[in-house]
This record gives C-alpha cells, sequence and structure tokens, in this order.
C-alpha cells in the first residue's frame, strides 16, 4: 500500500482505542482535581464537551482518522475506515441504553409533560424553514453557492441534509434518492452535515455545563425533571450496594444479552419492512416509510423497550450496583468516536456550504430559544428536543445522560420520534428551498 496525504499516523483501530481511552482518563482525571487549574476550568468546560472536543484535535493533527484513501499495488485509490464509531453505536451505546434504562420511572418520564413535545416540533419546525431562509440569505451574498442546475442544483443537495437533520441516516438517503442529487457531489453535503452538526452538539454540550444559569434566564419550569431526577437518585442510594464480580457479570449479560437480540429482531423486521415498503405503490409513500427498513432503527427500538419492559422486574436494582455508570462509560467511549469524525481544518475547505449550514442552524437554535422563553422550558428540553433532530439517537441519549442518567430513555424516545416524521418533514423544507433557490 502507498500512504496518501490524507492517512493518519495511526491506523490500527486497537492503538487508536487506546489513545482515546487515555484521552478518557486524562479528562477523568483533571476534572476529579478539587483545587488549582483544573477545578476552575471544569467550572466552565464541561467533562462530556472535552471527551468530544480532545479526540477532534486529534484528528485534526493527522494522528488519527475516521476514514482515509491509500494506493493499493495494483495504483487504484482504497478506502480505508476506523470501526470504533460503528462498533460504539452498535453495541455500546445500546447496552448503554440498557442499563440506564433499568432504574428509569416511566410515569416520571411521561409525566415531563408537553414542553418536551413541543422544544422537538420547534426544532423540527426550525430545520423546514431554516433551509429556504439561508439560501435566501446567503444568494444575497453569493448566488453561485446555492445556485446549480438539474442534478447538480444546491437545493438538491441541501434536501439530504434535512432528512439527516430531521430524521437520521435512513431519511438523509431517501432524500437523495427523491430528488436525484449527484452523488459525485453528495460527499460535499455529507461534509457539511458532519462539521455543523458537531459544532452545534458542542455548543450544546458547554451549554450544559451552564443550564441551571440558563434555565434561571429562561425562567423555566424544572420541577417535573428535578422530580424525576430525585425519585431514581433515592431508589438508587435505595438498593446501593458493594457490587460484586457476579453483579458485574449479571449486568453485562442483560445489556449485551438485549444488544444481541435487538440486533437479531432488527434483522428480521428491517427485511419485512423493507419488502412492505418496497410493495407500496407510491414512490412518496415509500421514501416516507423509508426508516423502517433501517436496522438501526429497529436495534435502537428494540433495546429501549427490552429495557423499559426489564425495569419493572427485579433488573431494575441493579442500579444500586451501577448500572447507570457501566452505562456511562459507554456513552463517553461513544462521544471519543464521534468526536474523532471532525477534522476541524476541514471547516476552511468548503466555507460557502458551510456558511448555508451556519446559517440554518443558527435559525434552528434561535427558534428553539424563543419558544424555550415563551413557555418557560427547561434547557434539558431545547437541547435534547435539538438533538433528537439533528442528531438522532446516536447523540439524543448522549445528551440527555448528561443531565442525568435516568434521562437519557428521554432523548432515545424524542430520536425514534424524529426518525418518523423525518422525510415528512424533509420534504416540506426542500419544497421551500426549491422554490427559494436562485
Amino acid at each position: 500500500m502507498i500512504r496518501m496525504g490524507n492517512e493518519p499516523f495511526f491506523t490500527n483501530d486497537t492503538i487508536v482505542f487506546g489513545l482515546l481511552m487515555m484521552v478518557l482518563g486524562f479528562i477523568f482525571y483533571t476534572s476529579s482535581l478539587k483545587k488549582g487549574f483544573w477545578l476552575e476550568f471544569y467550572k466552565v468546560v464541561p467533562a462530556l464537551f472535552m471527551a468530544y472536543m480532545l479526540p477532534a484535535v486529534l484528528t485534526t493533527l493527522g494522528l488519527i482518522a475516521p476514514e482515509w484513501e491509500v494506493v493499493n499495488e495494483q495504483g487504484e485509490e482504497v478506502s480505508k475506515a476506523s470501526n470504533l464509531y460503528f462498533m460504539a453505536s452498535r453495541y455500546l451505546l445500546p447496552a448503554a441504553l440498557v442499563l440506564m434504562t433499568l432504574s428509569i420511572d416511566i410515569k416520571g418520564v411521561f409525566n415531563l409533560g408537553w414542553k418536551a413535545l413541543v422544544m422537538f416540533f420547534t426544532g423540527t419546525i426550525g430545520i423546514i424553514i431554516g433551509g429556504p431562509i439561508a439560501i435566501l440569505l446567503i444568494s444575497m451574498v453569493s448566488p453561485e453557492t446555492v445556485g446549480g442546475a438539474g442534478p447538480d442544483a444546491v437545493w438538491r443537495g441541501l434536501a439530504t441534509l434535512a432528512g439527516s437533520w430531521i430524521g437520521g441516516g435512513a431519511n438523509q438517503t431517501a432524500m437523495l434518492e427523491i430528488y436525484g442529487y449527484n452523488q459525485k457531489l453528495y460527499g460535499g453535503m455529507v461534509f457539511v452535515d458532519i462539521v455543523i452538526a458537531n459544532i452545534w452538539m458542542a455548543i450544546i454540550l458547554i451549554g450544559i455545563g451552564k443550564s441551571k444559569g440558563i434555565d434561571k434566564w429562561l425562567k423555566s419550569d424544572t420541577t417535573a425533571i428535578d422530580a424525576l431526577k430525585e425519585k431514581v437518585s433515592s431508589f438508587s442510594k435505595k438498593v446501593e450496594r458493594n457490587p460484586s464480580l457476579t453483579d458485574y457479570m449479571i449486568m453485562i449479560a442483560l445489556s449485551f444479552g438485549t444488544v444481541s437480540l435487538a440486533h437479531w429482531g432488527a434483522g428480521y423486521l428491517a427485511a419485512i419492512f423493507t419488502d412492505f415498503v418496497n410493495g407500496l405503490g407510491n414512490q412518496t409513500t415509500k421514501n416516507i416509510f423509508t426508516f423502517l427498513s433501517s436496522p438501526f432503527f429497529w436495534m435502537i427500538s428494540l433495546s429501549t423497550v427490552a429495557a423499559i419492559f426489564m425495569s419493572f422486574t427485579k433488573a431494575k436494582s441493579y442500579e444500586g450496583a451501577g448500572a447507570s455508570k457501566i452505562g456511562s462509560v459507554f456513552i463517553y467511549i461513544l462521544v471519543a468516536t464521534i468526536g474523532m469524525k471532525m477534522d476541524l481544518m476541514l471547516i476552511l475547505d468548503n466555507l460557502g456550504l458551510v456558511a448555508v449550514g451556519f446559517v440554518w442552524m443558527t435559525i434552528h437554535a434561535l427558534l428553539l430559544i424563543g419558544m424555550a422563553k415563551l413557555i418557560r422550558a427547561p434547557y434539558f428540553f431545547l437541547a435534547v428536543g435539538s438533538q433528537a433532530n439533528v442528531g438522532g439517537a446516536a447523540s439524543a441519549p448522549i445528551v440527555a445522560s448528561a443531565f442525568h442518567p435516568s434521562l437519557a430513555t428521554v432523548g432515545v424516545l424524542l430520536a425514534v420520534f424524529g426518525y418518523a416524521v423525518g422525510t415528512i418533514g424533509a420534504i416540506g423544507c426542500t419544497i421551500l428551498m426549491q422554490l427559494a433557490a436562485p
């Protein structure tokens, strides 16, 4: 193999995983210090944000990378990629959801009320109207950035962003099929998706460290959230015990056993619904329901449902042995693998499209802030409502669990809802973007 310019220094996943673990160890050690520089530092910057940003720095420096190109012996360019994000999102994420959901108070989740749904749909509307407004504003300065004709029309490519930011990967692919964007240019849209979504997630993570101040400014009522956290914390203290090796093995068995069954069931359900979707007569209807053919959607859904069921059994008591703490370990590993997908220098490669994405996400954010202020919704609902749209099932639980492990399921439930409305909302957004395009 011949190295190309974008190949990182470390390409072995075993080495990269070790580096990420050392980064997390450094973060947890420094954040545990009770005096000096680090104490003041972590008052401003949350540890979860650092777990996201430091791997991004390693990628920017060229030490690690999510993917790269090499030239084989035949002189052909071959794509190589790290499997760490796939491992974390397919194995550790559902396992974390199981462990964090064991102690859930499902009644308390429903008692969170209507504001969670209002903030979720506000986020959706922000994406729908943000796209066409961004096109109108950027076209005043640089019409060629949002121009193009036929399959090269930029609005067709931005349709895939709408699918991703309202639903997820399956919805993004559906929009690519519906509007026939030039697939040679599609990589640029994926790049904007990664850059803007990750920057916005970083801002949300910083906000979590200042959530009390933000809630005070929003004049929000956090009673239901505080009550849920207190109830779960009280239960955890009540059943708290010094965990034995048997406890750890049973928790690992419950979590990864559930993950294995969820993957098995997801394979069957995805195949069944793929046939169902393909059998639909109308192409638009097919694309609306395409998320049902996604194994990831079913894997996350089945894991969560199984965990909720187990929360009504004696398995709930394993919270006292540290179930949610193990789940948090898995979540931090996932955050680190998401961070390594971000090369900070790539922002400079396509400033025009990045500007479109920046304006788009700003409109989404401002609408959420305005609605939160209007209905006095807690920052938790703003952050999770946004990530359930923009980040989907991979990042919404991360943000939710940063407030408290017991809240991870709220992120999952809203993200699953996002899959359902993703393509419909994206089609509405694209119609408006087509009208706004120069």
